[in-house]
């Protein structure tokens, strides 16, 4: 385990981000460029796959974008007016080359390559169905299911293939597909999973958010709708609907904690989004104070909410160090206390002698949490209250983040005064399960029918779940009781 491992453990991750561009000579050059600005949906790994017309041209490798494909060289092999890439962070399947996407296979009707974001649901089951038919894997990703599927299908067309499949898989998706003739994305039916498209010149865009499209320039044209498949050829593009109508559902944490603050995911600026969800924390829990301090860098946008709505003033007490890479010093005690200091550090002269209200994202594990405030009471602050802009995280997730075990979460082992005390602040909140729906504009939470995907918050699952009821039946009871919807 690395130092940057042992800060970031205590964080939620994303699985990964997807990018495609059709109809311009520089396709890959511009797919690199979109997967930069997709970097923080997935650190491990990426790859790109292009199309020239003749042949497909493929570089995958693990580690930043930016390592593996600042080179001319790298980007002048990636030839063609056609082109797919992802950024990974992994939540099936190990950190390994043969992990790496997107996929590429050779079928009865061409090269066909692929890639995804989220999580599929019940990959292990219908992978048991088809080793059993004889197919052979080459990765452990539920990604290559889908590639199975596609290739066994006795539809005739590679879209009916495509469709074919994914009517079998459930889960959280926004899926890039590339062959011979363009590009085919999907976005599942509950839209759990963002995906947009854009137009850049003579050419279009397909991103896993709007901050793909700025950083080339190319014009938003509208979000992927849940259950949407979308064909783009030389032609243009055709839209089909191969699902019935799904409520949709997006994932309430893309807005709390996972896309860029500068995106909008349908229709709604996630910067507002996050400073919203601020003010309602404090209208919901402000206590008497002196300065409002983010973890940056994630907590930023809803502190200055808290600070807007409380009148307390906004300030950067606590210092990220944006410039700090992997360091493979075996991880003893001594260092492991050090880890945090690697990226954060107090800043005295704002919190010394200061009442402090604390504003993070999310509470995981607590691990980091503890340790910030270790070192925000070491520079002098006078009391310290930490407020979090999210409900507590006490049920899995199996739609994209890496939390499936509800012994991971502290908020599964532990009551407020508990994580109170185990943190050491002076006092502890939550954002509540309806001030968060309150503060993406709506009334409150239907508990029938919610508006948004908030599993960690509630354990309700908008789809089957077949792979992890294991895991669910691990849910500590207490939770249970506690069970949204």
């Amino acid at each position: 385990m690395t130092l940057e491992d042992l800060h970031d453990d205590d964080k939620l991750h994303e699985e990964c981000g997807v990018y495609a561009v059709h109809g311009h000579k520089g396709a890959a050059a511009l797919v690199t460029l979109g997967l930069h600005a997709l970097q923080h949906r997935g650190q491990e790994a990426a790859g790109i796959i292009s199309y020239d017309g003749e042949e497909f041209y493929n570089h995958r490798a693990l580690g930043l974008v930016g390592d593996n494909f600042s080179s001319q060289e790298v980007i002048e092999r990636l030839k063609g007016h056609s082109s797919i890439g992802h950024t990974r962070y992994s939540t099936t399947g190990e950190t390994a080359l043969r992990n790496v996407q997107p996929l590429f296979a050779d079928l009865h009707e061409g090269g066909f390559a692929l890639c995804h974001n989220g999580n599929l649901t019940n990959s292990q089951k219908i992978r048991d169905q088809l080793v059993m038919r004889g197919s052979i894997f080459q990765s452990t990703m539920d990604t290559e299911v889908i590639l199975h599927l596609v290739a066994t299908s006795i539809q005739d067309t590679i879209v009916g293939k495509v469709i074919d499949a994914i009517q079998r898989i459930q889960g959280a998706y926004a899926l890039l597909c590339m062959t011979k003739e363009g590009v085919i994305a999907v976005r599942d039916p509950n839209g759990i999973r963002p995906l947009v498209l854009g137009k850049f010149e003579d050419g279009y865009v397909v991103a896993s958010e709007t901050c793909a499209l700025d950083i080339i320039g190319a014009e938003f044209i509208r979000d992927v709708e849940p259950g949407e498949l979308i064909v783009i050829t030389d032609k243009g593009v055709e839209s089909m609907r191969p699902f019935p109508p799904t409520p949709q559902q997006t994932c309430i944490f893309e807005y709390i904690y996972f896309a860029r603050p500068d995106s909008f995911i349908d229709g709604v600026s996630v910067y507002e989004a996050r400073k919203n969800i601020g003010k309602e924390l404090a209208i919901e829990n402000h206590v008497e104070s002196d300065v409002v301090v983010p973890v940056p860098d994630s907590g930023v946008p809803a502190a200055i909410g808290y600070s807007q709505e409380s009148g307390v003033p906004f300030e950067l007490g606590i210092i990220r160090n944006h410039y700090v890479g992997r360091t493979f010093i075996e991880p003893s005690q001594q260092i492991r206390n050090l880890g945090v200091k690697l990226k954060h550090n107090a800043n005295k002269a704002v919190l010394e002698g200061k009442r402090v209200i604390l504003v993070d994202d999310s509470l995981v594990r607590g691990t980091t949490s503890l340790k910030i405030v270790e070192m925000v009471r070491a520079a002098g602050a006078k009391e310290v209250h930490m407020r979090i802009a999210s409900p507590p995280i006490g049920y899995p997730y199996f739609y994209g983040i890496d939390i499936s075990k509800s012994k991971e979460l502290l908020a599964a082992q532990m009551n407020l005064e508990e994580m109170t005390k185990y943190i050491g602040v002076d006092s502890l909140a939550f954002l509540s399960i309806d001030g968060m729906y309150r503060a993406m504009g709506l009334e409150g939470r239907n508990n029938e029918l919610p508006q948004y995907c908030d599993s960690p918050f509630t354990g309700f699952y908008p789809t089957q779940i077949d792979d992890y009821q294991e895991d669910v039946t691990e849910i500590p009871e207490f939770m249970k009781s506690k069970k949204a919807g």
